[in-house]
């Protein structure tokens, strides 16, 4: 039953790909046009139908799993893959309760997100290719996660690595887009390098491929250089997947994707597979303390540095964008510090109120974009100095996003107050009395970077608090940017988007007791460590060594990170109470929080310009001139000559032909003698 449930679970968005690209490819116009099949009814039913079925499938394996909590663990083989020599490596899939835990995610709200884009893409032409590259990226995304080998897992890895390409380019007319698309894939490249390289050592290693395997033997060699070395080889495949310091760059340009690929790429799927790698990984990297040091430090940098980027953002969706590679910077902050659980619940949570954020963003970019097409504005329906005020016509939208302001910031009881603050405890107990702490990188002690990046993630905390709380304001409340008569069609979206919305805001509200902690005993204690304990359990112990925290300094640390966030949120009201005015009235915001700090500036001028010189002097002039001078005039040569010989043979002289005949004769019979 299990092998056939999981087979399904994945060819479901599988067949939903191949449908509805049929249709998109067969429903164009002779002339390529794509609008024919724009809202093919079969589209809107299959496209949601399938991931809505795959989570329903989810659901019963979660229940199946946890009637038999002991039998939870089960590896399907389909099939033989590479047989070369010693190396087997099998289609194999693992369902376990972190791969499932993921499932739940992508499925469920990658089910909302596809509802909700029943309605964001309704005009768009192209309604039949975008949930065929949106269920193609679902699909993959399954992969990944269940995958029981690095290979098989590695396969579902660079398929959405594909599948964003396809999405984050999706209107590729726009050279923009186009190139955010491309940027996307090759900064992954980079990192897809250095997970490659691990699997090389991983096999060189153990002669083993596969999860259980290779964790066991790689389990008895704690410590040594080479699981230090894999550990930090896997963390660079994590870091481009992630958008982690240096490789971050790629994730604010995919904002040119639609707005709900945005939700689905940020929230709840491609971006977070970094994490899951590290949880999945745990065994080795607990091996390796410098390893889970160096990643505790670049999560802790990467949150701070997008935090104050997203402080003079002011397209929405790049508040979203920054404000999402800086909570992953804290997932990273969790796992990297033995705290698996803590990074994993992260993760759920912000799937929750970072997928409400975006689908909220996308509702008001949608009011707005129709209000400008009305009255025939080109103003930017993204820029938030063009909005104000919307909660007067928006309400359910602004009470969603509100909620979801206050979660992110860390306002409890809300989902994201427990597990933030779940991630700044642990990294705190484990500053004393853990192996994370008796290393040291870099020369400085393990109990300092530990220390530091509890620092670093408080002012972070204050620094969300500011930005989204900014983000909400300018949008939502104060006074109206966006033009007396715009004012008159700006409303909610339809029931089909505002619904998703709100089940992501339920979920906001209720889902920090998926892990609620002794001290506040709201309800069940810990129900994810649990549920978590047979696959990261052994892992987390061995990093988590002695150190311990007592009730009075636990309790401590949750006024602190509570009392941050209120703050974070007085300052932006403080700050933005004030009328501002629209962007065409606004100063140029060249600020270097506004670009940036220029990293894109510099990493044009560094790295992609002199690139783009070496190849076009050496590679396009030199090598690419030279192989075709040599070829083609070379080759022009040779048939001109064979063109001159031949003439000169066929040119009719009968006698020439008998000589020609008998010398050939000749030949074969002198062949044949002296053989």
């Amino acid at each position: 039953m299990i092998p056939t449930m999981l087979g399904a679970l994945i060819l479901l968005p599988i067949l939903g790909f191949l449908a509805n690209g049929s249709i998109a490819f067969f429903g164009r116009r002779p002339d390529g046009d794509t609008a024919t099949s724009a809202r093919h009814p079969l589209v809107t039913l299959i496209g949601p139908g399938v991931i809505l079925a795959a989570f329903g499938i989810a659901v019963a394996l979660f229940l199946d799993m946890q009637r038999a909590p002991e039998q939870a663990l089960h590896i399907v083989r389909y099939g033989q893959w590479m047989p070369v020599g010693n190396l087997v490596v099998d289609w194999s899939l693992q369902l376990d309760q972190l791969s499932i835990l993921m499932v739940l995610v992508i499925t469920g709200v990658g089910s909302l997100i596809h509802l909700f884009s029943i309605g964001y893409m309704r005009d768009d032409a192209s309604y039949a290719r975008y949930f065929a590259y949106l269920n193609l990226f679902v699909a993959f995304m399954l992969v990944l996660v269940l995958g029981a080998s690095y290979p098989v897992l590695f396969v579902g890895w660079e398929g959405v690595g594909l599948a964003s390409y396809l999405l984050i380019g999706f209107w590729f007319s726009d050279k923009a887009n186009a190139e955010a698309g491309k940027k996307a894939f090759v900064v992954n490249r980079v990192g897809d390098f250095g997970f490659l390289v691990a699997m090389f050592l991983i096999w060189v290693t153990t002669q083993k491929l596969d999860f259980i395997g290779a964790h066991a033997a790689l389990g008895g060699m704690a410590g040594t250089p080479v699981v230090l070395a894999i550990a930090l080889f896997l963390f660079i495949g994590c870091a481009g997947k992630s958008a982690q310091l240096p490789l971050y760059i790629w994730l604010p340009d995919a904002m040119a994707g639609p707005t709900p690929v945005s939700a689905l790429i940020h929230a709840a799927t491609m971006v977070t597979a970094g994490v899951y790698l590290v949880a999945r990984a745990a065994p080795i990297f607990s091996g390796a303390p410098e390893a889970s040091l160096v990643i505790t430090a670049v999560g802790a940098l990467t949150a701070l540095f997008a935090a104050t980027i997203a402080l003079r953002q002011w397209d929405i969706k790049k508040v979203l964008a920054y404000s999402t590679v800086s909570q992953l910077g804290y997932m990273f902050v969790g796992v990297g510090s033995g705290a698996y659980t803590a990074g994993v619940f992260h993760l759920v949570t912000h799937a929750f109120f970072k997928a409400l954020l975006f689908l909220g963003a996308g509702s008001v970019i949608h009011a707005m974009h129709h209000a400008y097409h009305h009255t025939h504005r080109d103003d930017d329906p993204q820029d938030l100095r063009n909005m104000g005020g919307l909660a007067k016509y928006m309400p359910a939208t602004a009470a969603a996003m509100t909620l979801a302001t206050l979660a992110i910031a860390g306002i409890p009881p809300l989902a994201g107050f427990f597990s933030k603050d779940e991630i700044l405890a642990s990294v705190f107990a484990r500053a004393h009395g853990s192996p994370l702490a008796s290393a040291s990188l870099l020369g400085i002690p393990g109990s300092t970077v530990l220390y530091l990046a509890y620092g670093i993630g408080v002012l972070t905390a204050l620094l969300t608090a500011v930005y989204m709380t900014r983000m909400l304001l300018l949008a939502f409340y104060g006074n109206s940017r966006t033009g007396e008569a715009e004012q008159e069609m700006l409303h909610e979206a339809p029931a089909i988007m505002t619904a998703p919305v709100l089940v992501l805001g339920a979920l906001t509200v209720i889902g920090g007791w998926l892990n609620l902690p002794a001290l506040i005993p709201l309800g069940p204690v810990g129900i994810l460590e649990r549920w978590l304990e047979p696959v990261t359990g052994s892992s987390a112990t061995r990093l988590a060594g002695t150190g311990h925290l007592d009730h009075r300094t636990e309790t401590l640390l949750v006024a602190v990170a509570t009392t941050v966030a209120v703050v974070g949120i007085a300052i932006a009201l403080l700050r933005y109470r004030k009328p501002i005015a629209d962007k065409a009235h606004s100063p140029v915001d060249d600020s270097l929080l506004a670009r940036a700090y220029h990293v894109d500036g510099l990493v044009d001028a560094i790295i992609v310009r002199p690139i783009s010189a070496f190849a076009n002097v050496v590679l396009t002039r030199g090598v690419e001139t030279g192989v075709d001078r040599t070829f083609s005039a070379g080759g022009s040569m040779l048939s001109r000559t064979a063109a001159l010989v031949g003439s000169k043979l066929q040119d009719g002289d009968v006698g020439k032909y008998a000589w020609l005949l008998a010398a050939g004769a000749l030949a074969i019979l002198a062949a044949l003698t002296l053989s």
